[in-house]
């Protein structure tokens, strides 16, 4: 039966067909194989790439979004200045972690490369990688904590809306003990 579906399938694929490429098709030329050169871009750029959704989302604005939306959401001096040290803080934190995790990836990619793992070895690398990974995502979230700080209930709000988000009609909740100096 086996031999009977195989020959029909060779009868009905063309020649040089495969028959299920890869999605990794192509990504094999990457100079670090895990990662593509924006993802390499982000890294060592110090871009947030999604790191703080659960901030965001939750009504805990980024600095970077904060400032661009600065006299939209009416920052004082002191507001700005304070969001401007965050922002400056978390950029230089990422930006230095980003590079770590790209050099940790190029060294997994060269291993494997040589073909120099054993499993004890890669498991050192991988660990090493994902607490990079974590930091650097403490890093982005750590930033909007501090940012919920300096702003007042009613800029998060705004924030919220010009960023397109909606609370669902359930206002700015406020979790565990953090209250906003501003009034919220």
């Amino acid at each position: 039966m086996r031999t009977l579906m195989l020959a029909l399938w060779a009868l009905v694929l063309p020649a040089g067909t495969a028959l299920a490429a890869s999605p990794y098709a192509g990504q094999e030329q990457r100079q670090i194989k895990a990662l593509s050169a924006a993802e390499v871009d982000d890294l060592e750029a110090g871009r947030g790439m999604g790191l703080a959704k659960a901030a965001e989302l939750n009504h805990y604005p980024g600095p970077r979004h904060a400032l661009d939306l600065a006299s939209e959401l009416g920052l004082d001096a002191a507001q700005t200045e304070a969001t401007r040290r965050i922002f400056d803080a978390m950029s230089a934190d990422a930006q230095a972690l980003g590079r770590r995790i790209v050099t940790a990836e190029r060294e997994l990619d060269g291993a494997f490369a040589e073909g120099k793992f054993d499993q004890d070895g890669l498991k050192q690398s991988t660990a090493a990688i994902a607490i990079l990974r974590g930091e650097l995502r403490f890093v982005h979230l750590r930033a909007h904590l501090e940012l919920k700080a300096v702003l007042s209930a009613d800029q998060i709000r705004h924030y919220d809306r010009l960023r397109g988000y909606t609370d669902g009609g359930h206002g700015i909740h406020h979790h565990g003990s953090h209250q906003n100096h501003k009034g919220g």
